[in-house]
């Protein structure tokens, strides 16, 4: 059995050789460009350096929310550059956030464990959050990498003085602050930071006037730092020029409208001024942006109080001296008995008493007299209290305080002029 030879087909060869041919070509002119050659090829990304340069330009004109995207997306494209950690943690410190200025320093050192200024900026980070022995264990390491590092010298200074302002400084932080501002200016003498600090340094020796100069050179050089307007607004409010301070901390508040500090200080200025109504409405807003914050409380229930408006006053009051919860759910922990807040507690007293809850008001004030004896203002309104109280309840005046559990978090409203009462409310001494 044979089998028989069949013919080759022309048209056959043909297209097999030209199938090959567009394998060859594929191979050689395609593929080099695309590993899949049926597949789109994704777009082409950009370059880290053109985030950097849109988030430094942004940066420049004051956007630093735009800008911080901005260098995320550099970060993105390149995480194993430390620089970029470095200027975002810059802009955080600028805009007074400074755990996100942490987070942002210690990524740069993991990636550069002996970068100076990546130890500076976790040193103020850490100073203006209040962890000053953290503060100072990192600019002392940003020192010994680099001596000649300006801003750790500026910084130091900043975090210092800012002890002495809170009242957590120990000996010979006034000194060690001065030294820092001379020499943070004997390097870079324009800088912003070196204005920054040489101002608080002035600031916290009540050179005022020369403070402010400062705080303005500083603010010439970069004004969108909101922590420098509320710093020249404090400054203006040691010299008593209140509407020069409210303007100041208006513009951080614009910087920054999410921190609660720069209403709380508007708030503060109006009540020194006797414009309560308006203390009110800051106080308000501050508690909105933080409502877990007792303090903002205390001081809402003052405002209250020297407004007339007792039942607003005890409600504020009993929150920020008790804690609870707010309407929204916040949990607000409760300030104790201390030289620190006794005012707030006396005023609450004082409160209790002119709407006839004196059974409250005389254990308050029972309380301020038998462990506040160095306080003689504290006392006193103590004593009238208890006086007062006393007397109604010879009247059969008393009533019981009612127990509030859920404590409200106010809108910011405009609150009229109060009705004056039939009788003279009592001042606290000391106000």
């Amino acid at each position: 059995m044979r089998r028989k030879n069949r013919r080759s087909n022309p048209f056959k060869i043909l297209i097999l050789l030209a199938v090959i041919g567009l394998l060859v070509y594929i191979d050689q002119k395609v593929e080099p460009f695309s590993p899949y050659t049926f597949i789109s090829s994704p777009t082409p990304s950009l370059a880290p350096e053109t985030f950097i340069t849109e988030a430094q330009n942004l940066a420049a004109e004051g956007k630093y929310t735009q800008a911080l995207l901005s260098y995320g997306k550099a970060i993105s494209a390149d995480p194993q550059n430390p620089s970029n950690y470095i200027a975002s943690a810059m802009i955080n410190i600028y805009r007074g956030n400074y755990e996100s200025a942490l987070e942002d320093a210690s990524n740069a050192l993991l990636l550069n464990p002996e970068n100076s200024q990546a130890y500076a900026l976790k040193g103020i980070a850490h100073g203006l959050l209040g962890n000053y022995f953290d503060s100072e264990t990192d600019l002392q390491k940003a020192t010994e990498y680099d001596p000649g590092n300006y801003f750790v010298y500026a910084y130091d200074a900043i975090v210092k003085a800012q002890k002495i302002l809170v009242g957590s400084d120990a000996q010979g932080d006034l000194d060690a602050a001065i030294e820092a501002s001379r020499k943070a200016e004997a390097i870079a003498p324009s800088a912003l930071e070196t204005h920054w600090a040489r101002a608080m340094v002035l600031e916290i020796t009540a050179n005022y006037e020369d403070a402010v100069t400062e705080y303005e050179a500083a603010i010439a050089v970069n004004s969108n730092v909101a922590e420098i307007h509320i710093s020249l607004g404090r400054t203006y409010a040691g010299l008593l020029e209140y509407n020069k301070a409210i303007e100041e901390y208006t513009k951080a508040n614009a910087l920054n409208p999410s921190d609660a500090n720069p209403d709380a200080l508007i708030g503060r200025t109006y009540y020194r001024t006797g414009e309560f109504s308006k203390s009110i409405q800051y106080y308000q807003q501050a508690i909105s942006d933080e409502p877990q914050n007792a303090y903002y409380w205390g001081y809402l229930g003052q405002a209250f109080y020297k407004n007339y408006q007792f039942g607003d006053a005890i409600l504020a009051l009993q929150i920020a001296i008790r804690g609870g919860v707010t309407t929204n759910g916040t949990i607000v922990e409760g300030l104790p008995l201390s030289y620190e807040v006794v005012d707030m507690y006396y005023i609450y007293g004082l409160s209790l008493m002119e709407l006839g809850y004196c059974s409250e008001a005389v254990d308050i004030s029972q309380a301020i007299i038998q462990s506040m004896q160095d306080d003689e203002t504290a006392v006193y309104n103590a004593e009238y209290t208890l006086e007062r109280c006393y007397e109604k309840l010879n009247d059969q005046q008393l009533l019981k305080l009612p127990t509030a559990t859920m404590i409200p978090t106010w809108t910011p409203q405009p609150t009229l002029t109060p009705t004056p009462l039939p009788y003279q409310i009592p001042t606290p001494a000391g106000e």
